[in-house]
């Protein structure tokens, strides 16, 4: 029998395209399921008067990012050779058509090995968990509407411009700057963006005394914020295994497999290394910098989860957890009220992140890493803060007194997440 070897390489070629889209794709889902982990997250960690507010926030949120992302985002985040090395990318709207079969069976450098609506949805979902930062940091006293048109310019135009520096092949890439999936493009850059409207929107009310004690304010429902947290740790292996963008070689399998288990370890490492420290420090297991330690640890391993050996994962991890248990205090001393803790677990965690890349990928440079932070949180803190206080002298940004003592539910919502509990 004659084996026909065109036909066999084009049959292994196709077989490859569509492991590799399929791998793509499912990752996306992973990632997409984050944003139940984020709303399930912030639900619990927010009061019981403002769970039906945020969990408005976060579904809308992923909405609102999938449309703007299709109409502008993508586009300006990914323009091709024409942006290559450049500050500002060209505008274009709406997406191209997917890959010809043509294309693929010719084989070569620079043929596509994943079908481009694949890569829409994966990066379709990071830029809704960027936004995603932002909603918890700013609960329980921001105009739900406001933060809905603050969530339209990121992520049609904020988010973009900085993701094109980098993973588009703009002037950060041309720099030398190393950033595997997001620790500084997704995390820090949602948190630039929460701390910017953190500042505008000032504490919640009753948070910080008069005589400079802090008051804390527990959240609703612990059970939820674990369960949030579960998800998010699982979401992650998306996160970041999928930003290998391919699986059908041994090699590449490999440093699939070598990414979850980094992946893994760190969050472990953040989970532990967070416990202890609240032991340390307040003689008490706070559930609360547990999670967060969690987090933190899976934040830190994001920009660099190769390179590492799983016992270095693990530490970095656990240097980003001790790390957010300290930043936490320390805003909360700079009457800087983040209820979720979003900006210290993503922000100051996610500068970690992008510093340790030195540690273990010998082609990281200490410089190209401190200029992507300066340039990353420059960008989006300065451009939020415009956005913010624009949405503060037209349509206001903070709901009323009276609206955040009953509660944002009612006000913004008109209806209660646990109407049982309230007084008849």
């Amino acid at each position: 029998m004659e084996i026909n070897i065109v036909e066999v390489a084009g049959n292994t070629t196709q077989l490859a395209y569509a492991l590799d889209t399929f791998y793509f794709l499912v990752s996306g889902a992973l990632v997409m399921w984050m944003a139940a982990g984020f709303a399930m997250l912030e639900a619990g960690l927010v009061r019981s008067k403002s769970v039906t507010e945020i969990l408005t926030k976060n579904i809308a949120l992923f909405a609102i990012a999938c449309i703007m992302y299709l109409v502008v985002g993508y586009n300006i985040m990914y323009p091709g050779d024409a942006g290559a090395g450049g500050f500002m990318p060209i505008i274009n709207f709406f997406l191209g058509a997917d890959n010809e079969a043509s294309a693929v069976l010719a084989g070569g450098e620079g043929a596509p090995y994943y079908s481009n609506m694949a890569d829409f949805f994966f990066q379709v979902v990071f830029v809704a968990t960027a936004m995603s930062v932002v909603s918890g940091a700013v609960a329980e006293r921001m105009k739900l509407w406001s933060f809905l048109l603050f969530a339209v310019v990121f992520t049609a135009f904020i988010y973009p411009v900085e993701g094109f520096w980098k993973w588009g092949g703009g002037w950060l890439d041309a720099k030398g700057f190393l950033d595997f999936a997001g620790s500084g493009i997704v995390h820090m850059a949602g948190a630039s963006a929460a701390l910017a409207g953190v500042l505008l929107l000032g504490p919640r009310k009753g948070k910080y005394q008069p005589d400079g004690t802090i008051k804390p304010i527990p959240g609703s429902n612990l059970p939820l914020a674990t369960l949030g947290t579960f998800i998010l740790w699982l979401g992650w292996f998306g996160f970041n295994g999928g930003s290998e963008l391919k699986i059908s070689d041994v090699g590449e399998a490999n440093a699939v497999a070598m990414v979850f288990v980094n992946t893994n370890m760190a969050a472990a490492g953040g989970t532990v290394a967070a416990l202890l420290t609240a032991r340390i420090m307040f003689g008490k297991a706070d559930l609360t910098m547990v999670l967060n330690g969690a987090l933190a640890g899976l934040v830190a391993i994001t920009a660099e989860p190769l390179t590492p050996t799983p016992g270095v994962a693990t530490l970095i991890g656990a240097i980003g957890g001790v790390l957010v248990v300290f930043s936490i205090i320390t805003l909360d001393k700079l009457k800087i009220d983040d209820p979720v803790g979003a900006i210290s677990v993503h922000g100051v965690v996610g500068v970690w992140g992008l510093l340790a890349v030195t540690l273990t990928n010998p082609e990281a440079t200490l410089g190209a890493q401190l200029l992507g932070i300066v340039a990353i949180f420059g960008w989006v803190f300065v451009t939020s803060l415009v956005v913010w206080y624009i949405l503060k002298v037209t349509m206001g940004i903070r709901v009323s007194e009276e609206e955040e003592y009953e509660g944002v539910d009612i006000g913004e919502c008109g209806l209660e997440a646990y109407p049982e509990f309230v007084n008849k």
